[in-house]
């Protein structure tokens, strides 16, 4: 309880039982990934192999809820961190992001979907003010609202009696 009212008059102050972990949450971040993945790319950059199915479920167990982090991912965060501290860190590159099933750094065919996006957009406008243009030209002389000419304008008279005087 005292931990939690700690925090609460502190929020940033470090707990030292959770000082590690707190490198790898940064360092994760940095990387712009999740602190999961962060540990599958430790993995493979100690031991040269993707991390076991079967010791998924205890190195979760063992991180999550006893705040314990193993010796291969101390390192792994503290070269990330050291890495951005010096400006050599690039989030973007796909070798971080080799555990996102979604991750990508381009748009599939993006410049030849842009272009018939803008096309469509420029026709589909282009023909309404076509259409617009078309459809107001017999009633109007102007092209856009208010539609209304010299002829429709109510002109001021000269009588002092009455204000303006309509068109016939």
């Amino acid at each position: 309880m005292n931990d939690f009212f700690q925090t609460l008059l502190r929020p940033d102050r470090e707990d030292p039982k959770t000082k590690e972990r707190g490198e790898v949450a940064r360092a994760a971040d940095i990387l712009m990934i999740g602190e999961f993945q962060f540990l599958q790319l430790a993995y493979y950059e100690w031991h040269g192999d993707d991390l076991p199915v079967d010791l998924v479920d205890k190195l979760f167990a063992a991180y999550m809820l006893k705040n314990h982090v193993p010796h291969w991912a101390r390192h792994f965060a503290r070269r990330i961190l050291d890495k951005e501290a010096k400006g050599f860190i690039d989030p973007h590159d796909p070798s971080y992001h080799r555990y996102d099933s979604e991750y990508v750094t381009y748009v599939p065919e993006g410049v030849k979907r842009f272009t018939k996006a803008a096309l469509f957009l420029i026709l589909a406008i282009g023909g309404a003010v076509w259409i617009g243009e078309m459809a107001a030209a017999k009633n109007a002389p102007f092209q856009f609202p208010p539609y209304t000419g010299d002829a429709d304008v109510k002109k001021p008279v000269t009588d002092k009696t009455q204000k303006f005087q309509t068109n016939p």
